[in-house]
């Protein structure tokens, strides 16, 4: 096989040997779809199933089969780590499953050592002791380590494969690749009988990489080899442009239209008012002459028409909300393929912003706002399904429909792991939001979890109940003061007497400076808002003095007393 693209050649080359089997596997997708290409990359898979087991070739060509299927089928807003570390545990279990059902030394067992070129990085996985090797300007790096024993006799002994364990502990490392590097992975029948110098002398020929992967397979029965000897052989041709994908550059050419007025059109949108008019954008209630529904039409304002950042944001709203099909999230569609100008357009949604709510419910009942919140915190959970962080979750972003539930808008500074894979460029040096509301992290590092999403929703909250902020508001939007501030949570109870402390005490945890310290899953949030957590109402810092330290809670009211005693003393004395 030996197959030549626009941006790789890759050959590779499997020879059964001495063995009466062949349990070695290999696999390469380059793919032809652009999309696929751009958010997933080029795939290449070799495996070796142990050789004590009859059942190594089934384990080594499934996983090598089922990876390369499951992963191009996991949705595009994924990052490279989360699809690998998903399917490579479902595999690891399926294999160690069906070893369990088979005799202890029958096992399904393969190692496995993949790359994934995404853009301009490579992303490297591996369990066993097949090997990635680099040859670059020709020198011969190795790039995994083998996990393996050997013995006092000289015998390896894997350590670490997929279906070995209940759960596989895979290494996984990124790296920059340049034009012209090759990469060769091998199994251990080929690199444990050539050396790096035999090996460096066959990469160094002009050869193709089909010719060069059986002229190294061959080379290592030759030297006597007494395992099956596979290996691909991976050439960089050229590497993308750094730049964004093509649906956002299609986009960002686009022209910034011109403010529009109540009975005015663009295209087949006519305007039927004007939702908001502001320094960054302009929205717009619209009908859609050609299907007569209610549309919203937001446009960028002309005041952005150099901020490239802004742009891309703006552009890349549609994809991200295209891959959020949810009732809970705002619905985009496509623009006209043909319109010269730079828009969205979204569904109307019927109701008002939480904001709104918050104004016409001044005093709202703690089962009023941990019912919305509920609904929040679902919203977010579609985000966090697709690998996304909203990152800048407040009321004005949240819409509450006349039905009670709640719907999210607005994507500007949505965080898409798979997409930032796919992008080389570094818009925002400074993270984007709200400050009295995006979490601590994010303001110091730019960095955003799910967490953060948490820190979000949980002020959100304990402003709807209580009209102010759990710490001191900033009044400056600067992202350079922000990071000054004090994270010092000021009680609910302040400001609501009616409020339970074990409710506060949800707020507090929920609201903490590290994310660590936070919940770890919002559904914890949600629960310990409608039932009382004993062991957060337990937890030491929230026990009083008294039953946290005894002997200081006497001896500060000795004190006290003390204080007192002594000012008793000194009125006396001066009358």
């Amino acid at each position: 096989m030996d197959k030549s693209l626009q941006q790789v050649t890759f050959g590779g080359t499997s020879l059964t040997g001495v063995r009466a089997e062949n349990q070695d596997a290999f696999i390469v997708k380059h793919p032809q779809r652009q999309d696929e290409l751009t958010f997933k990359g080029t795939v290449v898979c070799i495996a070796d199933g142990v050789s004590c087991s009859d059942q190594g070739q089934q384990a080594s060509h499934t996983v090598t089969t089922q990876f390369v299927q499951d992963y191009y089928a996991t949705p595009h807003s994924w990052s490279v780590s989360h699809s690998v570390t998903s399917l490579l545990s479902q595999l690891n279990q399926w294999l160690y499953t069906q070893g369990q059902d088979a005799l202890r030394h029958n096992g399904m067992v393969t190692t496995f050592s993949s790359i994934i070129l995404k853009s301009n990085t490579a992303h490297l996985i591996h369990i066993g002791d097949s090997r990635i090797y680099r040859y670059r300007r020709h020198k011969l790096t190795q790039l995994t380590r083998d996990h393996q024993r050997t013995t006092a006799k000289g015998t390896g002994h894997l350590t670490r494969a997929l279906g070995m364990d209940e759960n596989a502990d895979v290494d996984y490392q990124t790296l920059e690749v340049n034009r012209h590097d090759r990469f060769l992975l091998t199994t251990d029948g080929v690199h444990q009988t050539l050396s790096p110098e035999q090996i460096s002398a066959v990469l160094a020929q002009q050869d193709s990489a089909e010719a060069l992967s059986a002229k190294l397979c061959q080379l290592a029965i030759d030297n006597g080899s007494q395992d099956n000897c596979t290996c691909v052989i991976f050439d960089i041709m050229a590497l993308p442009e750094k730049s964004l994908p093509e649906l956002e550059q299609q986009l960002i050419s686009r022209r910034i239209p011109p403010v529009l007025k109540a009975g005015m059109s663009l295209d087949h949108f006519k305007v039927l008012r004007t939702l908001h008019d502001g320094s960054r954008s302009h929205v717009y209630l619209v009908e859609d002459t050609y299907i007569r529904e209610q549309r919203v039409l937001k446009a960028p304002s002309v005041n952005a028409s150099d901020d490239l950042p802004t742009l891309r944001r703006f552009a890349n709203e549609y994809w991200i909300a295209s891959q959020l099909n949810n009732p809970r999230i705002m619905k985009m569609y496509a623009p006209p393929a043909e319109t010269p100008f730079l828009y969205q357009i979204s569904e109307w949604i019927p109701g008002a912003t939480l904001r709104q709510w918050m104004f016409d419910h001044p005093n709202p009942s703690l089962n009023e706002v941990r019912t919305l919140l509920t609904e929040l915190v679902r919203a977010v959970r579609v985000l966090q399904r697709a690998d996304m962080v909203h990152c800048d979750l407040k009321p004005e972003n949240i819409m509450i429909t006349p039905e009670g539930t709640v719907k999210l808008i607005d994507f500007g500074t949505v965080d898409v792991l798979g997409l930032k894979e796919a992008q080389t460029h570094q818009d925002d040096p400074f993270p984007l939001g709200t400050v009295n509301y995006i979490a601590p992290e994010y303001i110091n590092t730019g960095r955003a979890t799910t967490l953060s999403d948490l820190f979000s929703i949980a002020v959100i909250g304990y402003e709807m109940l209580s009209g102010s902020l759990p710490f001191k508001e900033n009044t400056s939007q600067a992202i350079q003061s922000a990071r000054h501030t004090k994270w010092h949570y000021q009680s609910l109870q302040t400001y609501r007497a009616d409020i339970p402390l074990w409710v506060d005490l949800a707020f507090r945890k929920a609201t903490e400076e590290s994310p660590q310290q936070r919940y770890q899953a919002l559904g914890d949030f949600v629960t310990d808002l409608s039932t009382p957590n004993t062991a957060l109402i337990n937890s030491p810092s929230n026990r009083p003095l008294m039953t946290r330290n005894p002997v200081l809670f006497w001896k500060m009211i000795s004190l006290a007393a003390l204080f007192v005693a002594i000012v008793e003393a000194l009125l006396l004395l001066n009358h």
